[in-house]
């Protein structure tokens, strides 16, 4: 999609007012590197959904820091999409230039977003924010197409500098996007190719490519929605649904705001649209060549193994601990994910001999929609993969 200024400054007046969410570490002295995990939503990009996650990640990382040894502190972040809170926009459809936000919109926001949180760290005893010594770029859903498109654009950057061909900004500086530490990625529930071919992706398909449901869908949903009293529509998403009181809470809240199911609609049509057949080259899914020089060269090369039916893992295969770039986190049984997509997936990385990606596809049961109830098992596997990162 080509750069539009107006768009651009436009999410980034939106920014300044989108709410957020960050859990510091404690454990801030005594020379450790500063980590960041920055996280991005799903789709509704609501980061309340994702706070018994966070807390769950928050108590594991304390447990991590408190090992003899660690010499690492973590500090969690993760903020909303534009256009889930009614505060950070103005009234979609109020005038010309108001209409919700596409994929891209998420991309550029996130894109400046990092590179603002990772360049000061909060807990930095220096007068000017020293940046985070590294960052960890975690995502779930199309949170997870939104990082790897991060790696991706952070890769072309840092390869314009290496080459001398890296546009200066308006103020003659190069963008800090450059200067932010990409250490791993953590994408959990994937949805980084053909989200379309998914079952619920058809189903979102068919209101995209019908034009009486395009344009109207939303205020379908909304006159319905304005005609369920509050009280009533917390009991559905508790007693029927079956959330729980604090995420039915969030649902509500969410559901009955005035934009916020209007974005959530719009998003998840252009995702449709946009997250088609996989568009990054093979690179992006290795370590770049100075990274690769300092782990070891050639001798630190992970392959990974086949996407065998059941297997809880594909794991790479590599003559060195750790190693890899991605941690990678497909459900058994994925609304929006194409199985014979994934294995397709699967099997690229599995063709690259360069590739640096753990694949894990869940033994269980574990929803698409992992935030309402399964937070803490999530959790779990995402410190295990960080544990893994840190000892690289």
């Amino acid at each position: 999609m080509e750069d539009n200024t107006e768009d651009r400054s436009r999410a980034l007046r939106t920014a300044q007012k989108v709410p957020f969410l960050e859990y510091p570490s404690s454990n801030t002295g005594g020379g450790r590197k500063r980590c960041l995990i920055y996280y991005i939503t799903g789709n509704p990009g609501v980061v309340d959904f994702y706070i018994p996650f966070f807390t769950t990640l928050r108590r594991l990382l304390d447990e991590t820091e408190a090992r003899a040894g660690c010499d690492r502190s973590f500090h969690i972040y993760s903020a909303n999409l534009l256009g889930f809170d009614d505060a950070d926009h103005d009234p979609f459809g109020s005038a010309p230039g108001t209409e919700p936000f596409v994929l891209e919109d998420q991309v550029r926001h996130c894109y400046d977003r990092l590179a603002q949180v990772s360049m000061a760290d909060p807990a930095s005893e220096q007068a000017e924010k020293k940046p985070f010594d590294e960052v960890i770029l975690a995502g779930h859903s199309v949170g997870t197409y939104i990082a790897v498109e991060l790696f991706h654009r952070h890769h072309l950057l840092r390869k314009a500098i290496r080459e001398g061909t890296a546009a200066a900004q308006s103020d003659g500086t190069v963008d800090s996007f450059a200067n932010v530490n990409l250490k791993a990625g953590i994408l959990l529930f994937a949805t980084v190719t053909n989200i379309a071919l998914s079952p619920s992706g058809k189903r979102m398909n068919n209101l995209r490519t019908s034009p009486f449901l395009d344009r109207n869908a939303h205020r379908i949903a909304r006159r319905f929605l304005d005609l369920v009293p509050t009280g009533l529509l917390n009991f559905i998403v508790r007693r029927i649904v079956g959330h729980p009181p604090d995420a039915a809470a969030i649902v509500v809240r969410w559901l009955k705001s005035r934009d916020g199911l209007w974005q959530a609609l719009h998003l998840g049509k252009d995702e449709m649209r946009a997250i088609t057949e996989e568009r990054w080259s093979e690179d992006i899914w290795e370590i770049e060549e100075e990274a690769a020089a300092v782990d070891g060269g050639e001798d630190s090369v992970a392959k990974d193994a086949g996407p065998a039916e059941g297997a809880a893992e594909t794991k790479t295969a590599t003559t060195t601990p750790g190693g890899e770039k991605f941690y990678i986190f497909f459900g058994r049984k994925d609304e929006w994910v194409a199985k014979k997509c994934r294995d397709e997936f699967i099997s690229r990385r599995r063709q690259n001999q360069m590739s640096r990606t753990r694949i894990v596809i869940d033994e269980g049961n574990i929803p698409h929609d992992f935030c309402i109830k399964h937070s803490e098992e999530v959790a779990e596997k995402t410190k295990t993969w960080i544990d893994e990162i840190i000892a690289q």
